[in-house]
């Protein structure tokens, strides 16, 4: 029995194991197809990373209550085969829904088959990620319990900014100068791009349960077509719907690369935009209330804005927190989220005319 065989036995998945092998290229955890015998399912070996997620116990709590929750909602809908449609932790044979072998975190998960993922994305695709995370939260919006953070401030526009501002009065590696009109220009707009904390403090808007990490790779579909289930729920967690919407479109509508030097290929992409906003208001409208919606326009331009806060931190801090390729990569990706974040506030005043159409 090899290493990853020995750790899957401290599960209990039904069935004799036969083989254990990697799965997937996952960026934050390492994922392992562990294969039976016969007609038993196959499940999902994880080692959980512990230095980002530090709280593994709440993060496994959290999945768990999320996970349950939804299965009672697909299960008072109607819905046939939910083993597919929910992802599904076994536990360990301690009953904890994790395993710790001294050094790592381990978790397990039925395995879904039959299931695909994409990395296009493009109108169609965009779509059905609006619908999936609108349902998502739908079915998560009347969830009793209260989830911890996972990770503790990770959308808070404040705690980044205030991030920014250490790094700048520091100037730990020299490069505030050469910044300055990016960094004044995200001082000009922090009052207002903190909008969603002030709103927060007022009573005005809720904190809901997210997902955190809206990606087109993040949804199964079945191989016919059909949407599964959203996975990856390590950063679901409370926060304001602006984190599902404005992250998404953060990545997906940017007409350039994150780290783009040619900064002329930048650019918020409308079609995305039209293509998983009406999925996502097709899902999300019951239970969203007026203010939210009218802030969705804010949601776009906030997430660009936040990551240019973090990458220009992390620069002027002497890139000790994102893997960079070359010196400057940072100063690049700086610059690219800036003109991203620019030219979706240039695009707010037809996204909301595209929203007041669809309502």
């Amino acid at each position: 029995m090899n290493k990853l065989q020995e750790t899957a036995s401290h599960f209990a998945p039904a069935g004799v194991v036969t083989d254990v092998r990697p799965f997937g290229n996952g960026l934050i955890n390492d994922s392992y197809r562990v294969h039976t015998e016969g007609a038993a399912p196959d499940y999902l070996l994880q080692r959980i990373n512990h230095h980002i997620f530090q709280n593994v116990e709440q993060l496994q709590e959290n999945i768990a209550a999320v996970t349950a929750h939804i299965r009672r909602k697909l299960t008072d809908r109607g819905e046939q085969d939910i083993d597919r449609k929910v992802l599904t932790l076994i536990p360990a044979k301690d009953g904890k829904k994790y395993y710790f072998d001294g050094e790592n975190y381990w978790r397990m998960l039925l395995f879904i088959p039959r299931s695909v993922s994409y990395e296009k994305v493009d109108p169609t695709y965009s779509r059905y990620a609006g619908l999936a995370f609108g349902d998502f939260q739908r079915m998560l919006a009347d969830m009793p319990q209260t989830l911890g953070e996972t990770i503790p401030d990770f959308h808070n526009m404040e705690f980044r900014l205030q991030q920014l501002r250490d790094a700048v009065r520091n100037d730990a590696a020299g490069r505030v100068l050469p910044m300055r009109a990016i960094i004044d220009e995200i001082e000009r707009r922090a009052t207002d791009m903190c909008r969603g904390e002030q709103l927060h403090r007022e009573g005005r808007l809720p904190k809901r349960v997210c997902h955190c990490d809206t990606k087109v790779n993040n949804i199964l579909f079945d191989e016919s077509g059909e949407l599964l289930c959203v996975v990856d729920l390590d950063t679901v967690m409370p926060n304001y719907i602006f984190s599902d919407y404005g992250d998404f479109l953060r990545t997906a509508a940017n007409t350039g690369d994150e780290d783009d030097r040619n900064l002329s290929r930048v650019g918020f992409n409308m079609a995305i935009f039209r293509a998983f906003t009406e999925g996502y208001l097709t899902s999300a409208r019951a239970f969203l209330t007026d203010i939210e919606i009218d802030h969705l326009p804010y949601a776009a331009a906030l997430f660009p804005y936040m990551q240019c806060v973090r990458f220009l931190a992390d620069y002027l801090n002497g890139d000790t927190y994102y893997k960079i390729q070359y010196p400057e990569h940072n100063a690049v990706r700086t610059r690219a989220q800036f003109a991203l974040w620019q030219s979706a506030e240039a695009h707010a005043q037809a996204m909301r005319a595209y929203i007041e159409s669809i309502l």
